[in-house]
């Protein structure tokens, strides 16, 4: 039977705008502090991306909590490898002019610094009991809104997050231990912000921008 709590329109109108008002103030944040984050914390942030929709409710996605200094120094370290790469004209000239605003560079001293990485992998494909192939399907909008649950339940705990995508990625698969048929999709940054941490002065578009009405 569904699990499903019908509000009041005046309760639904209060409850979305104290969602809104809260998520809107959500930041990226580059400059963490060393303080730990308690497990059961990410846990529940995980429960709660793990509940997110998926084509075919396969759930193609799979969590890596990274806490391990010595793994977090081998994932900097070839993060970083990929980094200078990008940063020394892979990317390409309009890509690095959009990036002036916010300066990165190629430098990833948070991977080490902050208490947790959650390595987020993409399954191509699942395997059955016997071994067999099975097929996933819309693995990237799976994977993504399972992304935003967990980006959202971390800043309702009260942590700062980092969506960190440094392109190859494949170094996460031999350095987690992840087989072939798992693509690593996003390696998110979680921890407290360090005292004094900045933030890049960005504004969001206005909403009739972003929304139409018909």
């Amino acid at each position: 039977m569904l699990d499903f709590t019908v509000k009041t329109p005046a309760q639904g109108r209060t409850d979305v705008r104290e969602l809104a008002d809260y998520l809107v103030r959500r930041r990226t944040v580059r400059d963490f502090s060393t303080a730990a984050v308690d497990p059961a914390i990410l846990a529940d942030a995980l429960r709660a991306a793990a509940s997110a929709p998926s084509g075919a409710n396969k759930q193609p996605w799979h969590f890596v909590v990274v806490q391990t200094p010595a793994l977090k120094r081998q994932i900097r370290l070839a993060a970083e490898d990929e980094e200078r790469a990008f940063y020394a004209g892979k990317a390409g000239d309009q890509w690095l002019d959009d990036l002036k605003p916010l300066a990165t560079d190629a430098d990833k001293p948070f991977l080490e610094t902050a208490p947790a990485l959650i390595a987020v992998f993409l399954e191509r494909y699942g395997v059955d009991a016997d071994g067999e192939k099975t097929k996933n399907y819309y693995m990237p909008e799976s994977v993504g809104i399972a992304c935003g649950f967990l980006i959202a339940a971390l800043h309702q705990a009260g942590l700062a997050t980092l969506t960190h995508t440094p392109s190859p990625m494949g170094f996460l698969n031999q350095i987690l231990d992840r087989p072939k048929r798992e693509r690593p999709y996003l390696l998110l940054v979680v921890g407290y912000p360090a005292v004094g941490a900045q933030v890049p002065d960005i504004q969001r578009k206005p909403l009739d921008e972003t929304v139409s009405w018909r």
